[in-house]
């Protein structure tokens, strides 16, 4: 039981993570590697926060840092015309530099017995105050995400995901939908990784290695469950995929005999696999014509 309560306190915590990278591998069609900087930007302004008595204060300034890092992104990408994965490349390897600026020039930095955001529910547990914040958290960033994506700036962002082509030639301004979104994205992911600091206690700046494999993982599965079709089923997928797959490793942690850190190769494995349902799907559909047609 504690295993399943604890996977389902990490899925929504990462579940955040996952609306964020929605916007940008969903929503913009753009694989943006900014995220493991973002991710851990926001993970080490929290931490440094925190430690200084601020914990609620840490969560929208850590939104800020995350938005300011997708800013620089959609800039190189739209003003300086640097390839997307190149301009991600570039402000993630920029962070690394400022993250360990942030905590002091240590590669970690410890909250323990420091009152964080989870602490703030006296009359509940610790495991039921964190479980509560988190589903309250995850719920409210997905709603706002769904109630903004229907807005006129939300929807002309969603058409130049679409056709970026057909949107410029309507004299909507589709660098700064461009930029908008790199900025909302990475805000939402710098969340994810600021409630995660103050969720374990502390922050590592290796946390964020391999991050935007887990959100991709997350996306995919939940899609591979609900299908792509809107916005609002594409951000409820992203959540429900990470809940799934954190009760996955959880569950491969514990009865696999692999040694722990064998778990990046088996997020890739599972993300890899998560990839290739469509076309095992289509290619299960095409054997079972030709079953039913031999002659076809």
């Amino acid at each position: 039981m504690k295993l399943l309560i604890g996977s389902l306190q990490l899925g929504l915590l990462y579940g955040i993570l996952a609306l964020g990278i929605y916007i940008s591998f969903r929503i913009l069609s753009v694989p943006d590697l900014t995220t493991e900087g973002s991710f851990a930007f926001g993970l080490s302004v929290s931490a440094a926060i925190t430690a200084s008595g601020h914990p609620v204060l840490a969560i929208p300034v850590a939104m800020l840092a995350g938005a300011v890092a997708g800013g620089i992104t959609g800039i190189l990408q739209t003003t300086f015309m640097v390839h997307p994965i190149l301009a991600g490349i570039i402000t993630m390897s920029g962070l690394y530099s400022v993250n360990l600026f942030i905590m002091g020039g240590a590669s970690n930095l410890s909250l323990v017995r420091i009152d964080t955001v989870f602490k703030l529910l006296p009359g509940l547990s610790k495991q039921d105050a964190q479980t509560v914040i988190a589903l309250i958290l995850c719920l409210l960033t997905m709603v706002v995400l769904i109630l903004f994506f229907r807005t006129h700036i939300g929807m002309c962002i969603r058409a130049v995901g679409d056709n970026d082509e057909m949107v410029r030639a309507s004299s909507i301004n589709v660098d700064a939908c461009k930029i908008l979104a790199f900025c909302l994205s990475n805000a939402v992911i710098a969340l994810s990784g600021a409630l995660i600091a103050q969720y374990q206690g502390y922050a590592d700046i290796s946390s964020s290695s391999g991050i935007l494999v887990i959100g991709l993982a997350s996306v995919i599965i939940g899609e591979a469950i609900f299908g792509r079709r809107n916005v609002t089923v594409g951000f409820i997928s992203a959540v429900a995929g990470s809940l799934i797959y954190r009760v996955i490793i959880a569950l491969a942690t514990k009865y696999s005999p692999l040694p722990a850190y064998m778990l990046k190769l088996l997020s890739a494995i599972i993300v890899g696999l998560a990839l290739s349902l469509p076309a095992i799907r289509l290619h299960a559909a095409i054997r079972r014509q030709k079953r039913r047609n031999p002659d076809a």
